[in-house]
């Protein structure tokens, strides 16, 4: 029988949390594919306004599948509190899920850090198909999370009014 494992991550900002939130998480999938075109094909709701039990799909490109070994990724937001910088949200297509994963779940926090920054800390827990073994998935997983945070990190730089 598979167990349920977890990894944790933390990313480092100068970003003020509530903007990163906001960019990095609750609108991610309208500014991926403007900033990371070579993964992100497209992305876009499927149910819901952006609330709890909302849908949300990314299309990846083929065109690096080391990044990104699955064309397509669907998830549903499970909590958010956004005056906290926080949310929930499971993977139910794609991504693994029926090939490797059973089920998948990620906790991200955005907080606020002493120089005015923030700090992203992300916990995903997942449960494996029997048979299946962790590689380096896992460590790509939190190079993912991260090329997420900092490519909104940039964009947020170079944009001072955009997520105010």
């Amino acid at each position: 029988m598979a167990s349920t494992d977890s990894w944790t991550h933390e990313i480092e900002s100068p970003v003020a949390a509530a903007r990163l939130f906001r960019a990095g998480v609750m609108d991610w999938h309208t500014l991926a594919p403007k900033l990371a075109p070579h993964i992100v094909a497209s992305a876009h709701p499927v149910e819901g306004e952006g609330g709890i039990g909302s849908v949300r799909q990314f299309n990846f490109t083929s065109v690096d599948l080391a990044a990104m070994p699955f064309s397509l990724m669907k998830e549903r937001l499970e909590f958010i509190d956004a005056d906290k910088c926080e949310c929930k949200s499971t993977l139910i297509e794609g991504g693994g899920i029926g090939t490797a994963i059973e089920t998948t779940t990620s906790h991200i926090k955005v907080e606020p850090a002493a120089n005015g920054g923030s700090v992203v800390k992300v916990e995903s827990t997942y449960k494996l198909l029997p048979g299946v073994e962790v590689n380096d998935e896992i460590t790509k997983a939190k190079e993912s999370v991260t090329a997420i945070f900092k490519a909104a990190e940039a964009y947020l730089v170079a944009n001072p009014d955009a997520y105010n």
